[in-house]
């Protein structure tokens, strides 16, 4: 219990620091922050991207998120600068509200990491 209370606080922390800086305030949703993960990972921060590409941003934010919990490894990156993921492990089925929390609780660890949030 004490554990879904700090991933609460952690992820309302994260969800205010992230909507202030990127949609004057406006809170983010899921998908959103996942995108900007992924933006982040490319390290392509000012450019336009295509609806294909939009996609493949959420997919390698999806794969490095996951990376810590066993599910993805990193192969390489490709000649423009995309990195590329290997499944490891498949993921389990996961019911709709499990996929949210699991995706939360990897976006809390990701940005503690990257020290944006404590």
């Amino acid at each position: 219990m004490a554990r879904d209370i700090e991933l609460k606080e952690r992820w309302d922390v994260l969800v205010t620091k992230l909507s202030a800086q990127f949609a004057d305030g406006d809170p983010l949703e899921l998908d959103a922050i996942i995108y900007l993960v992924g933006v982040q990972e490319l390290g392509q921060l000012h450019r336009e991207f295509k609806k294909d590409e939009k996609v493949n941003l959420m997919h390698i934010a999806i794969c490095r998120l996951l990376e810590p919990y066993g599910y993805y490894e990193f192969h390489f990156f490709d000649e423009e600068g995309w990195p590329h993921y290997t499944i490891k492990e498949e993921l389990p089925t996961l019911k709709s509200g499990e996929q949210s929390i699991l995706m939360k609780e990897a976006l809390v660890g990701y940005f503690v990491e990257k020290e944006y949030i404590n």
